[in-house]
Parts: C-alpha cells; structure tokens; sequence
C-alpha cells in the first residue's frame, strides 16, 4: 500500500510506519532521560557531568572541528538525551564488525587490480606536479593508475541516456548498475527493455540500490519482477524502524559496467528529473563519464565488494576482466571513498586540486556545505591568485540546504573566489577542472554527508580529452548563470542573514 501527499508522490506504508516508530523510541528516550534528569538535583548533577564529559571526549577524538562543534552544541542543549543521539549517529563511522566486513569483501577483490609502475614513472616524468595527485589518492584508496582508456564526457543526462542505451545493446556478458536513486518513470523504462532482453538472453544482470534513496520511487513488487525477469537485485542498507548507527551510512555511488570493458559514474541517478523529463527544480543540470579501456577494472571491483558486502555473494572477478587496451587517452585514476576510513580522500583530492592549480580551478556542486579547512584551502588558493569559480544552483532541491550552501558565500567572495548560481534551474554535477590539465567527475558533494558518511565514488582524469570537453561545459553553463557580486551580497534581507546562520549550525546533519 502507498499513500499520496499534497503533491502526489506516492509514499510506501514502510516509510511511515517506519518513521513513526522512530519517532515513537526518539519521544519515549526523551521523556525518560527529561524524567531521570528533573526528578531529582542528583539526577541533574550527574546528566551535565556526563555531558561535559562527552563533550570533552568529542573534542580531543579525531575529526572535523566544525563537525564536532555542532554536536558539542546539540549535547548542552539536550544532556544526556544528546549523547545517545550522537552514540547512534555522530560518530561519523561505523562500528568494527562493518569495517571487517568490507576488508573481507575488498582483499577478494582489490589483489585483481595491477599497478603498473612503468605508468606511474611515465606520468612523473610527463607531469611531476600532478602525478602527487596520483600517487596520493592510489595510496588511499588502492586503486591504480591507468592509460590505455578512452573517456567521454556527458554533459546532462540527455546526453547521458542514449550512449547508456547504445552500450548497453552491446553487452555479451554481464552489465552491473549501482545508483543512490533507480526511480520508475521514463528513463528507467528505456534502461529496463534492454536489462530485461539481456537477462533473457544469457548476459548476467546485477543492480544495487540505495533504499533510502529509492524508497519512495518504486512501485510495490519491483524487486520480485526484476528476479522474475532474472535480474539480480540487492538492496543497500535498507530501512528499518529500529535505530541503529548504520542506517545514517548510504551508498551515494553511480556506477555501471558492462562488459568489463565500460564504466560510466558521475552525478546522474535514473529518474525522470536527470533527463529532464518531468520537472522538479527548474532545469536539472547533471553529467556523467564514461571510460572504455582498461580503467573499467576498477569499477567492476568496487561493485563486486559492494556486491558482496550487501548479499554476501563473491563474484569471479578474475573471469570478468577484460584485457581490453584502447588508445591513450591520458591517465585516469577511478577511487571510492566511504565512512570506512578515516582520511577521507575525496575531500583531500579536491584540496590537491586547489593546492597545485597554477591557473584556475572551477568548481560545480550542489551543496556547499563546507568546513573551515576547505574554505581555507579554497581561500588561500584565490588569494594566491588562482581563479577559482564555484557554480550551486539558483533554485534549491531542499529548502533548508541552500541557506546554510550561502552562508560561505561573503568569505569566499571577499577572497577573491568567483561564485555563480545556475540560473536556470538545479544543478546537481559534481566536477572540478583545472588548468585544462585535471578534472574529476563522481558523486562526491562538496558537504558532510559525501565527505563522512556517504559511499562515494569519481573518476581522476588527467591529460585526457574530456578534461577539455569539461572546461568548455564550464563556459557554457557559467554564461546562464547569475554571479554573486561581493557589494550585491552584502545588501542581502536581515531576515536571508539569520536564517543562513542558524541553518550554518546545522550544516554537519545535513
């Protein structure tokens, strides 16, 4: 059963069920912990002892400042009943046994790929700047340098959709998807006459999905039709009314290979909004990369741990290989990043980015929400005078994100940095390029959420023919946008000023 709201989405009964149920333990811990510290001054006593010390805990464990800042704040305004918010949800990470779970599923799967010196030494000796990068985000996440492949950028989802479509009419053996959002409608259909011809056909079909992300977009016995259909389906971290530290955890990835041979990731989910079929916020601006060579190994491997991770299943991953060499076309790093570990390399790459431009960086994201390390980085980068420009987008997805995007905006304007709202419409790509030399496509915002919590995702591009189609798509969607003038900001509503820095305090949840 699903119930429609005001605006006609339809909402499963899990959902409200679920949430009400949350809603039930959070209204129940409350009034116990407001009983135990107003029933008596010992009581009191104790519950702002232990959130003093829980306080002092946050500040000296490791972490983001800001991050712990807004936890600290949440923890004296609500004693105790904080605490155990945060136990469940603020510590960013997840418990050991998950962290094992997922060395497990990665030491059958990473030893496959092949680091190949002679290409690392190739790039130190064609571009020692920028073979740091290299060398930086191989050492974090594992996963290798590459040649041997070509890239193409798809600068919206329309653009997307048909070379998907093209591609996946050539699989012979196996086509995996992984996504945040796999949304009914328009675009999926396409995608699913094919899946469904291949599966038939004999070509091994895998999906995973986020539930979170997908819940509220499927029809009751999607999954069984898919199996019917011999599909194979799994569902990523699903929800359930019981609180748990998990459950804040989400894959966030975008991820297809076919074949071994092709991998397309990027910022584009399958909904209609991605293609622009139906209209949600304005034009939605996306984009996606695909790679076709020897790169797609990478991939394959990610989704073959998350594979396993979710259902427990191990792929031959030695049989999907492919031995493919194409063209060069530049190096090319794919890496994932997750709350499994605590150096956060795609927030560290994108400061790399920023630390070795010689000439510019431009930057597109839908969620500034940034921390004070980053905004520096970002800051001392314009300063030194880099031309840096940030593009968000001029009409929000969530009413509530967008404020708290602009409260960095007088501090980065006033350094220097160049900042633009996709008039337009939303857009939600994640892509940075610099110095018509480096760019990265993926599905790492520029927030808490894909820095610390989220499954992440992108593609290292360097020298390759798309970081020039990526440089272009900037000047294309910087001409329809609107700048934001340092003068123009400073005049903004008192009203816009409070409301930003009250959201600003909130940015770390979001």
């Amino acid at each position: 059963m699903k119930i429609k709201n005001k605006r006609g989405i339809r909402i499963p009964t899990r959902i409200l069920v679920s949430a009400l149920l949350l809603l039930i333990q959070f209204a129940f811990l409350f009034y116990m912990v407001y009983e135990l510290s107003t029933g008596s001054l010992g009581a009191y006593l104790i519950s702002g002892f232990v959130s003093a010390l829980t306080v002092i805990v946050i500040i000296n464990r490791r972490g983001n400042p800001d991050h712990k800042m807004a936890w600290i704040i949440f923890i004296l305004v609500f004693p105790i009943f904080g605490i155990i918010v945060f136990l469940l949800w603020g510590g960013g990470r997840v418990l050991p046994h998950i962290r094992k779970k997922m060395k497990i599923c990665e030491s059958h799967y990473l030893p496959f790929l092949r680091n190949d010196p002679e290409i690392s030494d190739r790039l130190k000796y064609y571009d020692m700047i920028h073979s740091r990068q290299a060398d930086y985000l191989t050492g974090e996440t594992g996963y290798p340098l590459y040649d041997s492949t070509v890239s193409k950028f798809c600068s919206s989802g329309e653009e997307f959709l048909p070379v998907l479509l093209e591609e996946l009419k050539k699989a012979e053996k196996f086509i995996y998807f992984e996504f945040f959002i796999l949304a009914e409608g328009i675009m999926w259909d396409q995608i699913h006459s094919i899946l469904k011809e291949k599966a038939a056909a004999g070509v091994e079909v895998k999906i995973i999905f986020d539930d979170f992300g997908s819940i509220k977009r499927q029809h009751r016995g999607f999954i069984t039709k898919l199996r019917l259909e011999g599909i194979s389906v799994s569902v990523f971290n699903p929800i359930n009314p019981i609180m748990n530290i998990f459950m804040n955890n989400r894959n966030h990835r975008k991820i297809i290979v076919i074949d071994g041979e092709t991998a397309f990731t990027g910022g584009i989910n399958i909904g209609d909004e991605y293609i622009n079929a139906v209209t949600r916020f304005g034009h939605w601006q996306d984009c996606a990369i695909m790679l076709n060579g020897s790169a797609a190994t990478s991939f394959l491997a990610m989704f073959c741990c998350m594979w396993e991770f979710t259902t427990g299943e191990q792929i031959d991953i030695k049989s999907h290989i492919s031995c493919i060499q194409r063209q060069d076309d530049g190096f090319i790093i794919p890496y994932c990043d997750d709350p499994l570990n605590y150096n956060n390399p795609a927030e560290g790459l994108y400061m790399q980015i920023l630390n070795t431009a010689q000439k510019y960086v431009y930057i597109s994201t839908p969620y500034l929400l940034i921390d004070n390390n980053m905004k520096n980085t970002l800051c001392m980068a314009a300063k030194s005078g880099i031309d840096i420009r940030i593009i968000t987008p001029h009409i929000p997805d969530k009413w509530y994100v967008h404020p708290a995007t602009q409260y960095n905006y007088l501090e980065l304007l006033e350094a220097g940095i160049r900042i633009y709202e996709y008039t337009p419409g939303f857009i939600h790509s994640k892509l940075f390029v610099s110095d018509d030399k480096i760019a990265t496509v993926g599905s790492v915002n520029m927030d808490y959420r894909s820095f610390v919590f989220h499954f992440e995702c992108g593609a290292w591009l360097c020298d390759t023919n798309s970081v020039h189609s990526i440089k272009d798509h900037f000047e294309d969607i910087i001409s329809v946008s609107q700048e934001i003038t340092v003068d123009e900001w400073k005049k903004r509503p008192v009203f816009l000023r409070i409301k930003q820095a009250i959201l600003h305090l909130f940015a770390p949840f979001m």
